[in-house]
């Protein structure tokens, strides 16, 4: 099985900004704040302590995260538009005449749905892929199904 991590230029920047951040900020104040929990004395019935540690393993546990990204990557290449939707892909499409909605096809690790990135690995990442302007598609959810037409590909 492979490691690697799908994900576009820009998504790497942002982990690459967001370990940045964890690692020079975070980092040395959450282990100022366990070192000035410990000075309230009894460790056992210390909330502050208590917190600050398990501050500290969210935030190491996302540091490992975002370095195994960082490590597996593999560049999602935006190439030219080639009219049919490929990984990197922004597609436009519109469900039973409703209004037009739009989604960049990206790698798991950078889908957000809120702003408009999907994962191919999605069931609408799958459905659209390998598709053009005007198929009509089916997006298969654990939920049911429902049909989309692809209406631009940028």
């Amino acid at each position: 099985m492979t490691n690697d991590v799908h994900i576009t230029p820009e998504g790497l920047e942002t982990v690459r900004k967001e370990l940045d951040e964890l690692v020079t900020v975070r980092r040395p104040a959450v282990v100022a704040k366990i070192k000035a929990a410990r000075e309230f004395g009894d460790l056992s019935e210390n909330f502050e302590y208590h917190a600050a540690k398990n501050d500290q393993g969210f935030m190491e546990a996302r540091i490992k995260e975002l370095e195994a990204i960082i490590k597996n990557h593999v560049l999602i290449e935006t190439s030219k538009p080639s009219g049919v939707v490929s990984m990197g892909s922004t597609v436009r499409f519109s469900e039973d005449g409703g209004s037009d909605e739009a989604y960049r096809i990206v790698g798991p690790a950078e889908a957000n749905p809120k702003v408009g990135t999907v994962s191919y690995e999605s069931a609408m990442g799958k459905a659209l892929l390998g598709h053009r302007v005007g198929d009509e598609v089916e997006v298969k959810t654990p939920n049911g199904s429902y049909r989309v037409r692809i209406v631009g590909i940028e």
